[in-house]
């Protein structure tokens, strides 16, 4: 197995992508957000969240797409833009992109880079708002990310799991 992915192709997700959705997400959500260790708290909440069925439901949504990055070994990285989900600050936007995760061996390639255009193009495809993003605050490579392609900070929130706060950066799409 060779760990450098193809260029690959970003395409719609289908149905029997879900359990691979579901992998990439646990991977990349525990990895990113769990650096000091696994609590039962954020066990149950990502293995809750993260599942087949979940997925499923969303690639059959209307208001939500889910785009795919797949190189010659399976899925790598996707995109998941939800419209109907009002911005917590700063924008009128209802349209976020709910996820961008790629594969933390596959970062830095140009990937990201790659699906956040094509969930871009798929909001102006679809007629909906340019997008809005919360991320967490203390993900600086991720805010620097959006920072450099577009994004500009318009406000803060929070995630909560159980009585868990984490702060978030709410950030909009200025270049659209």
């Amino acid at each position: 197995m060779n760990d450098t992915p193809d260029p690959g192709t970003i395409r719609a997700a289908r149905s029997e992508d879900a359990s691979c959705l579901a992998a990439l997400s646990i991977e990349v959500w525990i990895g990113t957000y769990l650096r000091q260790g696994i609590s039962s708290i954020f066990a149950d909440y990502a293995l809750g969240q993260f599942t087949r069925e979940h997925f499923l439901d969303l690639v059959n949504q209307p208001a939500e797409t889910l785009l795919v990055s797949e190189n010659r070994e399976g899925i790598d990285g996707y995109i998941r833009v939800s419209h109907g989900n009002p911005c917590p600050g700063g924008s009128s936007s209802e349209t976020e992109i709910s996820t961008l995760y790629v594969q933390p061996r596959h970062q830095g390639k140009g990937l990201g880079q790659s699906l956040l255009a094509a969930g871009i193009e798929a909001c102006r495809t679809n007629g909906w708002d340019a997008p809005w993003l919360a991320t967490n605050s203390e993900n600086k490579g991720a805010i620097a990310f959006y920072l450099s392609r577009g994004f500009k900070k318009s406000g803060l929130t929070h995630f909560q799991v159980q009585d868990r706060r984490c702060p978030n950066d709410v950030l909009h799409c200025i270049d659209f």
